[in-house]
């Protein structure tokens, strides 16, 4: 049955708040934030056998999940992201990506993501569970976070075809074939995703595996103080010299990967409005780091600003709450 949900007008702080547990309750646990003074978010959801069709539309704003609402999750699942209108900046795995019209990604609910936009903007969203998705692209996680452009491949047919799917069960799709045109659909989809990152899949898939659920636990415990390289290989049961070789490849050491990661996810917070209320220091505290001078001069050495100068910069001067560091 599909079912579409608007949120009513009001406030941006009361939209945010309808929107976030219409986000919540409908998809997953995230902090969704309405900034354009006029337009409210619509969602519309469609279900189609073991998969569900969302389609969002929405004006400047953004959506985030944490570390916090993952801690709620009780099964990880996997979500297909089609870019149908506008442009916005997803920020999952590590990697971010500026997506157009056409461009596709994928991220899991298990890693802590952002989606961005200054304008308004319409996605499609095609989820389902990890067993369902590792039927149609193994390895998903190695995915995650990746950019396919449109055009790319098969990319421009797999768009089309979840567009003209999502029209069909607007207008009754009959029951009896949606199982059948669902993994249709993820296997146009995950061909798609395969076909432009070969790379991925033939370079070397043990090691480039490895290295996916590496990043993966990684993402997980970014915010754990102790996680290190001798704390990875010893939780996942790897050698410190096999952990090594997994990320040469990138030429990116294991510890200079959680760095980079942690210095990433606290400039994000540092720039946003709805964590104006916490200083500098909570916020790098709580990303993992333990030294504030030593944060303090990675930070300058990562982005060519002490962390005040970049939060002054980043953050509009009309931010309710006060500016600390």
């Amino acid at each position: 049955m599909i079912e579409m949900h608007r949120v009513p007008a009001g406030p941006k702080a009361s939209r945010s708040r309808v929107w976030t547990e219409l986000y919540s309750t409908r998809i997953e646990r995230a902090i969704a934030i309405v900034t354009d003074p006029e337009f409210a978010p619509i969602l519309t959801q469609a279900p189609l056998g073991p998969v569900s069709m969302l389609r969002l539309e929405m004006g400047a704003g953004s959506i985030q999940r944490t570390a916090e609402q993952i801690g709620y999750a009780t099964e990880t699942g996997y979500a297909f992201l089609l870019q149908l209108e506008g442009t916005a900046t997803l920020s999952h795995y590590g990697q971010d990506s500026m997506l157009r019209p056409g461009d596709f990604s994928l991220w899991t609910s298990a890693v802590p993501y952002s989606y961005a936009h200054d304008g308004p903007v319409t996605l499609m969203l095609i989820r389902a569970g990890a067993s369902t998705i590792r039927e149609h692209l193994p390895s998903p996680e190695q995915f995650c976070g990746r950019h396919l452009h449109a055009g790319d491949g098969l990319s421009e047919s797999a768009a089309e075809l979840c567009r003209s799917v999502f029209e069909q069960l607007v207008e009754d799709l009959p029951e009896a074939v949606h199982n059948r045109v669902a993994r249709n659909l993820l296997d146009a989809v995950a061909t798609a995703f395969a076909i432009s990152f070969d790379d991925l899949i033939t370079s070397s898939a043990v090691l480039t595996g490895r290295h996916a659920r590496v990043r993966l636990f990684i993402e997980e415990n970014l915010r754990d103080p102790d996680l290190s390289p001798r704390f990875i290989a010893a939780r996942l049961k790897l050698s410190a010299r096999y952990l090594r070789m997994i990320f040469a490849a990138g030429n990116e050491t294991a510890s200079a990967y959680v760095l980079r990661r942690r210095l990433e996810e606290s400039a994000r917070q540092m720039a946003d409005p709805a964590f104006a209320h916490l200083t500098i220091t909570d916020i790098a505290f709580g990303w993992g780091f333990n030294s504030a001078p030593h944060f303090a001069r990675s930070f300058r050495e990562r982005f060519g600003l002490a962390p005040r100068v970049y939060r002054r910069e980043k953050l509009p001067a009309r931010t309710a709450e006060p500016l600390r560091d």
